[in-house]
């Protein structure tokens, strides 16, 4: 491809708690760059580590990863942080225990010209819906309907006109950011293609879940108990 200088910055905060999930995202944009048909300095995949000393994750395209004060702010100053060093022309968000579908990169290829490429996300594994965003007569950037993994931007909407991820502290900062973006966008082009998997790696490291992963898991847990112990009570009072 002739496209000169790094093309991605994958930007991922982590805990460091989820070795192996960190790298099955690591893996999904190695395979996604290959895809798409990337040279190995087009595609620049930045880790920070929350307040911990962790080894870089393995890939084949380069990965730079940083030992950052502790933040403990769901991840907001880390990718502050890690934006200040990005040197990407699109910007990508992906938390540690997520991945890029194979075809994302080749599919934000297309759309080069596009400030804010907003893609679908396979969330089965983590809500009561397959896809964000949802597509009916509400917002399309609303809380809970997108999230960063949706979004593929250029760096000048991200970094140079909105100042890079602000509203540290606040756990709707997701949501904040992404309509701050949604609104300076010169260019947003919707698409329908699926570009990542949420929660994709959240069952690889014991002991690692987020505190909405346990809940739901408990949730689902206590759902499937359900119908067990309607059809034990029957069996107990049935006639003889």
């Amino acid at each position: 491809m002739a496209m000169d200088g790094i093309l991605f910055s994958i930007i991922i905060p982590s805990t460091g708690r989820r070795p192996k999930a960190l790298q099955k995202a690591v893996d999904s944009v190695g395979e996604a760059a290959r895809f798409a048909g990337l040279e190995m300095d087009q595609v620049e995949i930045l880790v920070g580590f929350d307040g911990v000393k962790r080894a870089a994750p393995a890939c084949a395209y380069p990965v730079r990863s940083f030992c950052l004060p502790k933040d403990g702010d769901w991840g907001n100053g880390i990718r502050q942080t890690l934006l200040k060093v990005a040197s990407g022309e699109r910007l990508i968000f992906l938390d540690d225990d997520n991945v890029l579908k194979r075809q994302a990169l080749r599919t934000y290829l297309k759309y080069l010209d596009t400030e804010m490429v907003i893609g679908r996300i396979d969330t089965q594994l983590a809500f009561d819906k397959p896809f964000l965003p949802e597509e009916d007569n509400g917002s399309l950037v609303r809380p809970g309907n997108i999230d960063p993994l949706c979004l593929c931007l250029s760096r000048r909407l991200v970094v140079t006109r909105c100042g890079g991820w602000l509203h540290r502290g606040r756990y709707e900062a997701d949501y904040l950011n992404i309509l701050a973006w949604f609104r300076r966008a010169r260019t947003v082009t919707v698409i329908e293609e699926v570009v990542g998997v949420y929660d994709a790696g959240r069952s690889l490291d014991n002991n690692a879940l987020s505190r909405r992963q346990m809940n739901l898991l408990d949730r689902l847990a206590n759902e499937r108990s359900e119908p067990a112990k309607a059809v034990s009570g029957h069996l107990e009072i049935a006639p003889v």
